[in-house]
């Protein structure tokens, strides 16, 4: 599987990405970083998937992304 960069807006701090090849049909993702008023931060990561089959598999490897993310955040 391969997963092109679609975009990266730095303004934003987003990015967009695809992943093509292997079970799935279609996936595009979406992460975005947000500054919260505590001086912490928030991400927000979605994903469109198809075949519908492939939801649970791919939500599991994004909590495990998330969970990389929020340990390397915390460890900066």
């Amino acid at each position: 599987m391969r997963e092109p960069i679609v975009d990266v807006d730095d303004a934003a701090r987003r990015w967009v990405w695809a992943a093509v090849g292997g079970q799935l049909t279609h996936h595009n993702g979406a992460m975005q970083m947000f500054a919260a008023a505590d001086g912490r931060g928030r991400v927000v990561w979605t994903a469109d998937v198809l075949p519908d089959e492939m939801v649970g598999p791919v939500s599991g490897l994004m909590e495990q992304g998330l969970g990389a993310v929020k340990r390397t955040l915390e460890a900066a």
